[in-house]
């Protein structure tokens, strides 16, 4: 007999087992982006991605690579809390 689910339930299942909850977590993350890190380091990231729990933030301003460096576990903390669940355990800056 097949176990009943409800609608949300079976939809986080299905996002779960599919390549498309990777699409919604990069449309989330950049929904959110300025609003956890701020305007200027919004402005001055190229791009933003979350590949395996990993979130690479793409930059080509030396000095706020470096910024983000020391940041890296404020930066997992807030993205996991505003995402609402641990979506990154690490951050690659390039």
């Amino acid at each position: 007999m097949a176990q009943e689910l409800k609608m949300g339930d079976a939809l986080r299942q299905f996002l779960t087992k599919s390549n498309l909850n990777n699409g919604l977590r990069k449309v989330q993350i950049e929904g959110v982006w300025e609003e956890i890190m701020g305007k200027a380091i919004a402005r001055y990231t190229d791009k933003i991605q979350i590949i395996n729990h990993t979130l690479f933030i793409y930059t080509s301003v030396g000095p706020l690579k470096h910024e983000l460096l020391y940041q890296k576990a404020k930066i997992i903390e807030r993205v996991n809390e505003a995402m609402k669940d641990k979506v990154i355990n690490d951050v690659v800056i390039q």
